[in-house]
Order: C-alpha cells, then structure tokens, then sequence
C-alpha cells in the first residue's frame, strides 16, 4: 500500500488533555460506527425507483463503485492529519487553506450540514415504524363483514348513490379505516405550510423521532468507545439481514428479470428529460454511496492513527459495494418499478414488509422481525451521523472555522457542545420531515448539494496536498492515476448536482442549497475577525510543519482558482443544458 513509518500514538487520556479526543478503538470501531452506511440504501430506495426508472440498480453500483474509487483519495489526506478528527472535510480545508481563507471553512461547513439530516430524516423514517407498531391504521376487506354493515346502514345510502358496488365498498373501507385509525395518528400540536415550500407538522412523529434523538444523545454522551461497542451489536443485527434480503431472492426464484430491462429512464428514452432523470438519481445516490467516508472522522480517536485510517474506510467501502449492489438489485428484480414506487416505499414506512415478502412469503413473524430490524437501521444510521457530524463541527472550531464554544468536550472525549448542535438544529428539521416524503426529498436534495461541494473540494485537495507538501509522510499513498482520476470524478459530481438538483421537489433546489452553503461566510467571519482578531490556532497545520500564521508556499500556483472556475462552468452549464420533460 505504499506506506511509509510514522511514530504510533499514545492511547488514552494525556496529562492536561482534559478537554481533547480520547484514543480509544482501532479500525474496528470506526468500522462499526460506519456500518450505519448501507442501511442508508433502504432510505431513498423507493425515490430512485420513481426517477431512475429500470436504470435504478444501474445507477447504484455506478454511485457506490465511484464512492469506492474516491475513498483512497480521503484515505490519503486522513493520513496526514493524525491529531484531527471530523473526517475528509477538516483535511480538505488545511490544502485550500492556501488559497483562500473563504473556501477552506466551505469545505467543513458543506460536509456538516449533508451530513447532519440523516439526524432528523431517520427518525422520522424510524417513527413512522414505532408509530405502525403501537397504533397501526386498521385496514378492511372490500368483502369483510364491517364493509357490508356499512353499505347496509341507511346513514350511507346517499354516500354511495350512483356508484358502482366495487366504488360503493371501497368508500366504505376508506371510511371505516378512517374512523377507527388511534387518535395518536392524526395528534398535531400544530401545522402550517412554510413559505410553500414544504410542510411544518409537530405531532407524534415529531416527538417519537425527538425521543430517539435523545436516545442516540445519551449512548454517544458516553465517548466515542461506548458509541462504537453499542454500533457493533446494532451493526450485526443489521448488516446480516440485510445481506439475506440481497442475496435469498435470487435463489428463491422471487427476482423477476424482465425487472431490470429494457435500461431506460422512466421517460422511455434516452432523450434530455431522461438523461436528466439519471443524473438526477446518480446526484441522490451520492448522499447514501459515498457516506462510507465518515470512518475517517475518527483519526484522532484511533490508538494507531498510520495502519488504522486505511483500513477503516477501506473495509467500510467494501462492505458498502457488496451490499448497496445486491440490496438495490434484489428490490428491483422483485417488486419492479412499480413496486418500488408505491407511496410506502418511497416514504420508507413499508420497506420493511417488502422485505418480509422477499425473503419469507410475508410469513408475519419474519416482516415483524425485519420491521424491527429496520428500526434498528435506523437507529444506526442516526448514531453514526451524530458521531460524525458532530466532530466536523469540534474540529471545525478547534481549527479555528467555526465558533469557539463547539470545540469543548467532556470527561469522556465526547464533544457534547456540537452534539448538542446537532439535536436543536435537528428538532427543527424534524419538523420538515415528519410531514411528508416531498419535504423528506427536498431536505435531503438541498443537503446533498452541500456534500457534492465537499466531494469536489476534497478530491482536489489530494492533489493540492501532494504539490504543497510532497515531502509531508504518508501512512498511506494512493495510486498517482487513482488520484488524478478521482480528480475528474469530482467535475463528475459536479455535473450530477448541476443536471440533477432540479429533479428532487422543486427547481430551485441547487440554488437553495448554494445558498445554505454560502451562510458559512458571516459564520467564519465572526470567528476569524471577531473572536480570534484574525489569527488562526497556532497548532492548526503543525502536521504540515508549519507554524503560527505560516500558511505555507502556494506551489500549485494558479491551479486551484482554475479548478474553481471550471467547477462553476461545469455546474451552471449542466443546470442549464439538462432539462425536466415540460409539465
């Protein structure tokens, strides 16, 4: 692997090291705590089906293959940041750091504020599950005994006068299921619509998602070894289902190949509207397939920070291919489009009885089963986007881009203040999501643009990296064509994100996400100019061997502007040029 010596670290807490990250777990650990990643698949599964079309599976092993090939360039600079957690988005910044002072802290924001909604959007998912489990929406035969009590009753003869007796006991079902559906499903404290853009609901799936918010603060409080201990059972209860789900169908005869062809878009042809439909699936899938990434955040945690960065993401990356591959392939080949457009599907509620079918006929013990372990993907999903998100936000601050107060931790090396950043900012998320699956999508389309940006910025700065500080050793180095090829895969993403934002909700959706973006400028600026007088730590890049205000040669010269000029090209030429089929 190319590896060069580097001086192990000494685990545990350091004299004076009150308030740093504790070295604490292996490669293991962050593994576990990324094993969240694949669950994420079975979020938006039903939403790539709607927009890709029969293309969908395709557009899943594309994404997670890419996801895979970029890992090595995050594995890199991981390498040379030993001391620093948060992941890709904290190593990225110290390269454009150079450049410019604005796009450096862009980097770290844009990795947070995609990576902080799996918060809000999984426990909505994960509500929805409880709420179908304690309080489930009673459903009646055309045929039952209630239905034809009903069309008997005098009281509702004028409802179904003129209707034919199919319509007639249909009305009838509908009303008796609405009748008696629990008082707690349609619970709001209050609603209304914001700006039109999506809907605010505050009921029970707001305060369950909220309850298990907390939940996931409480284990997480404890540091990150107990966050990793608890992830590892979660993670196995997991990641074997989920591997039964993506290979028993192929074998029980369930996967129907006609699924899987004729290869096109849900236009019917490979014209512009169906170009832009898949790039707008390839532009979604991003969120989910590339996310293995987050098994980096944890360098500073790792006893060994030079064996165990590597093998962390490589073996999260793995596992991720194997598994984002056969899961998607295995839901396509045995609903089809049409099954995986259903409305529970795209909203994630009814994945989990999918599943049942899938592997056990429906048999009720096994969806029962496997409902509870969607519950617990959940669950792994969220953890593992706290942990991760909230050391961007420690490092962030440590590093001097983000406010002060998030760089403190406690007496367990958990950095609480950011957590605790991530709940409040999440509760109001919740409050989207829990509406319904088009806020659900625009959240994430607008997240998604934050995390194509950081994709981008970080694939460059590999190679800023390699010409600034050449001499700089690396645990690991990647492959000079890998990196030089993962350079172009980000101008890729770019065109995904310019094509394909528009598809989620709403047209606007790039330019509200480039907007969310740009809300890092007042952050950065109140810390840099008003808390720290203009002056970065002193320690943020003694891994580079520079010191105090000693940013460092900008070697790579005009390079890196000329990257971001051809980036903004690239992204407005896309939006422009890719174009939805007229309504």
């Amino acid at each position: 692997m190319g590896e060069e010596p580097m001086t192990a670290v000494t685990t545990g807490a350091q004299p004076g090291t009150e308030n740093t990250l504790l070295r604490t777990i292996d490669w293991r650990g962050a593994f576990w705590i990324a094993s969240g990643v694949p669950a994420l698949v079975l979020i938006s599964i039903g939403g790539m089906g709607a927009t890709a079309g029969k293309v969908a599976f395709l557009v899943w092993f594309i994404s997670v293959l890419m996801g895979f090939c970029q890992a090595f360039s995050y594995a890199e600079i991981a390498g040379l940041f030993h001391n620093k957690s948060g992941g890709a988005a904290i190593y990225g910044a110290a390269a454009w750091l150079r450049y410019s002072k604005l796009i450096a802290p862009l980097s770290v924001w844009c990795n947070w504020f995609a990576w902080t909604p799996v918060l809000s959007l999984g426990c909505a998912i994960a509500a929805g599950y409880i709420l179908n489990a304690l309080a489930p929406i009673p459903t009646f035969g055309l045929e039952s005994a209630e239905v034809q009590a009903w069309l008997k009753d005098a009281a509702n003869t004028a409802a179904i006068a003129g209707k034919t007796a199919e319509e007639a006991a249909t009305l009838a079902a509908a009303a008796l299921s609405e009748a008696a559906t629990p008082w707690i499903r349609s619970f709001k404290v209050f609603q209304f619509s914001f700006l039109g853009l999506a809907n605010i609901e505050v009921g029970a799936t707001f305060f369950i998602g909220a309850i298990l918010m907390l939940v996931t603060f409480a284990i997480q409080h404890r540091g990150v070894l107990g966050t990793a201990r608890v992830q590892k059972y979660i993670g196995l209860l997991v990641l074997i289902p989920m591997t039964i789900v993506g290979v028993v169908p192929f074998f029980n005869g369930g996967v129907n190949y006609d699924n899987f062809s004729p290869i096109v878009p849900p236009t019917g042809d490979w014209s512009n509207p169906g170009w832009t439909y898949v790039l707008g699936a390839l532009f979604i899938a991003a969120w989910s397939t590339y996310a293995f990434e987050t098994a980096v955040c944890y360098t500073r945690e790792f006893k060994n920070p030079a064996t165990d960065t590597f093998k962390a993401i490589f073996w999260a990356g793995v596992v991720s291919v194997a598994l984002y591959t056969l899961v998607a392939a295995s839901f396509q080949g045995y609903l089809g489009i049409e099954g995986m457009t259903a409305p529970s599907i795209v909203d994630g509620t009814g994945v989990a009885t999918a599943m049942g079918q899938m592997v056990g006929g429906g048999n009720v013990y096994i969806t029962h089963l496997l409902e509870m372990m969607m519950i617990l993907a959940l669950v792994l999903a969220i953890m593992m986007a706290m942990a991760g998100s909230s050391r961007t936000l420690y490092q962030g601050s440590v590093d001097g881009w983000l406010p002060k107060y998030l760089s403190h931790v406690n007496e367990h090396g958990a950095p609480t203040r950011a957590m605790w950043t991530d709940l409040v900012f999440n509760l109001g998320l919740l409050t989207f999501a829990a509406s319904d699956a088009t806020a659900y999508f625009f959240i994430l389309a607008i997240s998604n643009v934050g995390y194509i940006i950081f994709i981008f910025l970080n694939l460059q700065a590999t190679w800023i990296h390699r010409i600034d500080s050449p001499n700089i050793p690396r645990p690991y180095r990647a492959p000079t064509l890998l990196i030089g090829f993962n350079a172009i895969l980000g101008f890729v993403n770019l065109v995904f994100m310019g094509a394909g934002a528009k598809v989620w909700g709403n047209p606007n959706v790039l330019f509200y996400g480039l907007g969310f973006a740009a809300l890092i400028i007042p952050v950065f600026l109140f810390r840099h100019y008003v808390q720290d007088k203009g002056q970065f730590p002193a320690e943020m890049l003694t891994e580079l061997n520079l010191k105090g205000q000693d940013l460092g040669e900008r070697k790579a010269g005009m390079l890196p502007y000329l990257t971001l000029v051809l980036a903004a090209i690239v992204v407005l030429t896309s939006h422009y040029y890719f174009q939805l089929p007229p309504a």
